[in-house]
């Protein structure tokens, strides 16, 4: 491994990682750099988990996807036991994933059938009950080594920051846009029923708690029919 020179393509990769404008952007060009950067990788993607609800990010391939559900519909596979355990395993590798069907022995041999030969996965993020994981796949059997495996924490450790980054930012346009968006819904209620503007606001409120809709979606309403 030539380490000079993977540290040029980390740093590269994390002014790259700066420039995207979203957090889908950010996610494809973090699995992207995944398969340029890890030796051995085929596919990359990233699996968050809702509960026992398993979502698929920025896959690269349709591996990565067969693979995720795959574990979703047995709840087993290693993507699924790193993304589920925020306080004990924070990264795998298997080697050879026919050497493991006593671990996952629903998994292992199906997974095997849709291509995979090794895998590896780092732990992402942690918040509240959803839990997130970079995922790495080979077709062939040994393909990850242990330098593979530091590359990839290293690329993980990075994709954590700018996610996190990218997902902060994410909500906070969000908000802004929801702020501005209560706040022309209390302007049209105010002129068309002459309330003040704690009245107005009361009145979303209100509306939003009887109807069981969120106040944003309330207020998007009043903006788009003049109206409640």
């Amino acid at each position: 491994m030539d380490w000079e020179r993977f540290a040029q393509q980390m740093a590269s990769m994390a002014r790259n990682l700066l420039a995207q404008d979203s957090v889908a952007a950010t996610l494809e060009r973090i699995t992207a750099s995944a398969t340029e950067l890890v030796d051995g990788c085929d596919a990359a993607g990233i699996l968050v988990l809702h509960g026992t609800k398993v979502e698929t990010l920025a896959p690269t391939h349709e591996l990565v996807t067969d693979s995720h559900r795959l574990q979703e519909r047995l709840s087993q596979g290693p993507c699924f036991d790193v993304a589920r355990n925020s306080q004990g395993e924070r990264v795998y590798r298997i080697a050879d994933l026919t050497a493991e069907e006593q671990r996952w022995p629903a998994y292992a041999p199906l997974a095997h059938k849709l291509g995979v030969g090794s895998m590896m996965g780092f732990l992402l993020f942690t918040e509240d009950r959803d839990l997130g994981a970079l995922n790495l796949y080979s077709r062939e059997p040994g393909a990850f080594t242990a330098t593979s495996e530091t590359a990839g924490l290293l690329l993980a450790s990075h994709a954590a920051v700018a996610f996190s980054s990218a997902r902060t930012h994410a909500q906070m346009e969000q908000a802004v846009a929801t702020r501005h968006t209560i706040g022309e819904a209390m302007g049209i209620l105010m002129g068309a029923h002459h309330l003040t503007e704690e009245q107005a606001f009361d009145a979303l409120r209100r509306y939003s708690q009887e109807k069981n809709v969120k106040l944003r979606e309330v207020a998007r309403r009043i903006c788009e029919q003049g109206t409640l």
